[in-house]
């Protein structure tokens, strides 16, 4: 899974024993499952330019992987710094990945609001079907939902 934020809020509250995060930071102390039941909670939300953190790759939860994970993806040296999202109506656009200090923007995306892939619930889709984008790219499908004012969580 991996997080947008376009604003960074007061700290993070819980209710109900239930994590309210506010910011990236509280995203990523977060496992998969706390995230995932986070994702089936959220809204659809409106886009802008978002940074972008890796939070989980579930399949890589062994505890000496998380930490690199966790670690590799708050460093300088990660390259992926978010997302650009411009939409042509409410529920279509496009975007592209910023990378390397937002100095490269690469993997333009396709957006249109639809059925998720995770649950019965509208997300924010993002297509890399694009012509320009490698054969290996093409075939990605992004999701996005918000979890709390200005923070996003994506499906990848």
């Amino acid at each position: 899974m991996c997080s947008l934020s376009s604003t960074n809020l007061a700290g993070m509250s819980t209710t109900r024993s239930v994590p309210t995060p506010a910011t990236l930071d509280d995203l990523a102390r977060l496992d998969p499952d706390q995230l995932m039941g986070l994702y089936h909670g959220a809204r659809t939300p409106r886009l802008a330019t978002l940074a972008g953190r890796m939070l989980a790759v579930p399949r890589l939860q062994k505890p000496h992987v998380k930490t690199w994970v966790e670690k590799f993806s708050k460093s300088r040296v990660f390259p992926w710094q978010g997302k650009t999202f411009e939409h042509q109506t409410e529920s279509h656009g496009h975007g592209v990945n910023r990378l390397l200090g937002e100095r490269v923007t690469w993997f333009r995306f396709e957006t249109s609001v639809g059925r998720s892939h995770a649950g019965d619930f509208d997300a924010v889709h993002l297509d890399y079907g694009h012509s320009g984008n490698p054969p290996l790219i093409r075939k990605v499908k992004d999701e996005v939902r918000e979890v709390a004012a200005g923070l996003w969580l994506g499906l990848a």
